[in-house]
């Protein structure tokens, strides 16, 4: 590729200082392994991590390894081996990329951090707000590790979050607590869990304003960048670490908009990327669509992690609110309202639908939703086909081709 096009791209500076934060991470969870000195959970990304840290569990996140997987394409290798085990090659390829990875004794973790393996859990707890594989998912290695599995069901669908639905996940939080005593030895203290919530909400307010600085024009910040840097609020949320980390990332975006420093140089064109990240071709995209002067700048995935209910004063049921009412929970008019309301924030152009071919629950372009919103707002999108860790879904030509075109129809709507 040509300097030239290289240069199209603004690096982030403090993606340095995130790397170390998640090695570290990393290095802890397998030192407790190895040593079996401190218990540890395996926890949905959008689960009650919170309650796990309050009893002293160190927490890993299989999704987080997921993506990792996707990220370095090992996926697409590792996949067959869990079909050949009896899981649809149609389910999440998180899932099955990862159960892939521990049956071949693969991971990324062995070329990023010289780590063996993942951290062997003493207790594994989902949350079904986002789908229901993450339950299945967690049984297969429940089974595996012979180690206890609970989890909360969370209603989906949802259009309104009523005072019953968040009832109902509240006591599920709280029946939580009592097993996981049983299992870390540790008694509950809720003014713990106070100070992690806390924590947990200033980490979501300040992820919250690094995403808000792509409405700047132009925008200092990439979906690209988003899906890198949401690492810690994904795995270190309710720590001093994540915080203090989005306070100097924000700073630097901040500097950025002060001084019209772009993200994409001379950005014309404003994306949003509504569903999964095709994680095994981020810079493909991110370097296609900057030639293009397109900056993909927004999108629903990387607010998952953005919790603006929690309250250290009412733990419980502000978890269990603030995990309910997530996007990928609620009914498609209360979507649509949403991603209305992110298009005119953050001054879209164009809208990319990521239908990601094992992920039906993140792909929202499937019942109707692009031509409602289209002729509700007047922006045009485009539907792109793929997956979010199986490269063998994707079709390279075909998506720069597809791309090039919508670009080449918002430049004539200009």
């Amino acid at each position: 590729m040509s300097e030239e096009k290289k240069s199209l791209r603004k690096k982030i500076n403090t993606t340095g200082e995130m790397g170390k934060l998640m090695a570290d991470y990393f290095y802890e969870l397998d030192r407790a392994s190895k040593t079996r000195e401190q218990k540890i959970a395996w926890c949905t990304s959008v689960g009650p991590a919170e309650i796990l840290q309050s009893l002293g569990f160190l927490v890993h996140f299989p999704e987080n390894h997921g993506a990792m997987l996707g990220t370095t394409r090992m996926a697409s290798d590792l996949i067959p081996a869990t079909n050949a085990i009896g899981y649809s090659p149609d389910i999440c390829s998180y899932l099955t990329s990862d159960i892939g990875s521990y049956l071949k004794g693969e991971t990324p973790l062995t070329k990023a951090y010289g780590i063996e393996k993942v951290p062997i859990p003493d207790v594994l707890v989902f949350n079904t707000n986002q789908c229901r594989d993450v339950q299945d998912w967690f049984s297969w290695y429940g089974r595996e590790f012979k180690v206890p599995v609970i989890g909360i069901q969370t209603h989906r669908g949802v259009t309104g979050v009523t005072e019953e639905i968040v009832t109902s996940v509240e006591n599920q939080m709280q029946n939580l607590v009592k097993p996981l005593e049983s299992i870390s030895g540790n008694s509950f203290d809720l003014e713990r869990l106070k100070q992690i919530i806390r924590l947990s909400r200033e980490c979501s307010d300040l992820w919250k304003k690094v995403l808000d600085t792509a409405a700047a024009v132009p925008s200092p910040f990439t979906f690209f960048d988003g899906t890198i840097h949401m690492g810690p609020a994904v795995v270190l949320r309710g720590t001093s670490q994540a915080v203090d980390y989005y306070k100097l990332l924000l700073k630097e975006l901040e500097d950025r908009i002060a001084n019209r420093i772009a993200a994409v140089e001379n950005e014309q064109f404003r994306i949003y990327w509504e569903g999964m990240p095709i994680w095994g071709r981020l810079r493909t995209h991110s370097e296609m669509f900057a030639d293009l002067k397109a900056c993909v700048l927004a999108s629903t995935y990387c607010n998952s992690w953005i919790f603006t209910d929690f309250d250290a004063d009412d733990p419980f049921r502000s978890m269990a609110k603030a995990y309910t009412e997530l996007f990928i929970v609620r009914a498609d008019e209360e979507k649509e309202k949403y991603i209305k309301t992110m298009l005119d924030f953050f001054k879209i152009d164009g809208i990319i639908y990521h239908d990601a071919k094992t992920c039906p629950n993140n792909s929202n372009n499937r019942y109707g939703m692009p031509q409602r919103l289209e002729n509700l707002t007047g922006i045009p999108s485009l539907v792109i086909h793929g997956d979010l860790n199986d490269m063998r879904l994707v079709s390279d030509e075909q998506t720069k081709t597809n791309v090039e075109a919508f670009i080449e129809q918002l430049e004539e709507s200009k």
